[in-house]
């Protein structure tokens, strides 16, 4: 995958020119006084290629195991107490 660096001022003068090519697969890294702060990528590249690109340029590493599944529900808050949790936010109110 192709990549190009843009200062700040030349992509404002021809952002639409940069986005084409974007579009085409091309990614954009802006810079500010040669310094990179951003990146301009297609939303029509697979995630996977994403996380490939990233380990290339060192800001994600992966070892290919797989993550463990997310739990389905949020963990349900419990007082001490007799009291609910509605009366807790009652009694603060006040």
């Amino acid at each position: 995958m192709a990549e190009m660096a843009v200062g700040v001022r030349d992509l404002k003068t021809r952002l639409s020119e940069y986005i084409r090519q974007v579009k085409s697969g091309t990614t954009v890294v802006v810079t500010e006084r040669g310094k990179p702060i951003g990146r301009m990528v297609s939303l029509s590249t697979s995630p996977d290629m994403r996380v490939q690109e990233l380990i290339q340029v060192g800001l994600a590493a992966w070892y290919g195991r797989k993550l463990p599944p997310m739990p389905d529900l949020a963990p349900i808050p419990r007082t001490r107490g007799s009291q609910t949790i509605a009366d807790l936010l009652l009694e603060d109110r006040e």
